[in-house]
């Protein structure tokens, strides 16, 4: 076995110094670079980055050459990386520097148009969106495994100008990872990647049906994305139309007899005097009233009868 394959070995250092003599040189040409830079341990601290980089490590496929690209991208060996409609062009700086290109099919549009009919009506605003202040359920619906925004690994082609024959080089997921870390600033571009306006995520008229609790068919739970993001999970609530519905549904319906038929019943009853309600007169202020006793003058009875019955006492 020949072990002239392999480049010698350079430092971070090193490779941190040519890096910048190679940015410094591409730059007098006119090409504006725009290099990947981590600060601290974790290469992707919001839900779109975290999001994008737990899809990635979700496939075998990828496991064995994930943590080379990790060490390469906090390095800051990836001095350049642009996105475009499904494709993403870059620069590594290995032992020299290395041109990346990788090609991601757009989402199908039956897929892209399930996708809107799940998270509609549970988007707020842009600004929501694009910073992650998501539901649950949309967390589950973008970042499902299979039927999510995410490509799968059959959607991505990948090169590498290095003389590393597998398919997935250190230098590549350098790249892959340093998609996840631009993502934290510029969540748009993996809508961009994917071929899709995500306006329409906020546009979308059509009312959809809340996601069950426990669904097994759902990428991951509300505990999981919890604790793969590091953000609080509410649990989502029915829009306002839908649960209206259900109280409408819940309460009792009241029957109410055709006119024809209460006019016929009104007849045939027995009639009724319906008293008018009574009238709220204000309260007057109470004048006090002095009641004159009248005395009238005797009655003269001229007959003896009558006489008699006005009780003892001369008649006149």
């Amino acid at each position: 076995m020949s072990w002239n394959f392999y480049r010698p070995y350079v430092s971070v250092a090193q490779r941190r110094a040519n890096g910048a003599k190679q940015a410094k040189k591409i730059g007098k040409q006119g090409r504006v670079l725009s290099a990947v830079t981590i600060t601290g341990r974790a290469i992707a601290s919001s839900f779109w980055g975290k999001a994008w980089c737990a899809h990635l490590e979700s496939f075998s496929d990828f496991s064995n050459r994930l943590p080379r690209g990790r060490t390469y991208v906090r390095n800051g060996s990836v001095i350049d990386l642009q996105v475009a409609p499904g494709e993403i062009s870059a620069l590594v700086m290995g032992s020299s520097l290395y041109r990346e290109t990788i090609t991601i099919a757009p989402l199908a549009p039956a897929q892209w148009r399930a996708i809107k009919a799940e998270c509609a009506g549970q988007i707020d605003s842009l600004v929501g969106l694009l910073q992650g202040r998501l539901s649950d359920a949309v967390m589950r619906v973008i970042t499902h495994r299979d039927r999510g925004l995410f490509p799968q690994p059959n959607e991505i082609k990948m090169t590498c100008s290095c003389p590393d024959s597998a398919s997935l080089c250190k230098h590549l997921a350098a790249v892959l990872y340093g998609l996840g870390a631009r993502l934290d600033t510029q969540p748009e571009l993996l809508f961009r990647l994917r071929g899709v306006d995500h306006l329409e995520l906020i546009a979308a008229a059509v009312q959809a049906p809340p996601f069950v609790q426990g669904d097994p068919s759902a990428g991951m739970d509300a505990a999981s994305l919890a604790d793969v993001f590091g953000i609080e999970i509410e649990p989502t609530a029915a829009p306002a139309s839908v649960r209206k519905k259900a109280e409408a549904a819940a309460k009792p319906a009241l029957k109410i007899p055709p006119k024809a038929t209460r006019l016929k019943k009104s007849v045939a009853g027995p009639k009724r005097i319906l008293a008018r309600p009574a009238v709220v007169q204000p309260i007057a202020k109470k004048i006090p009233v002095k009641v004159a006793l009248v005395h009238s003058s005797p009655v003269k009875v001229k007959s003896p009868s009558a006489a008699k019955t006005r009780g003892p006492g001369r008649v006149r």
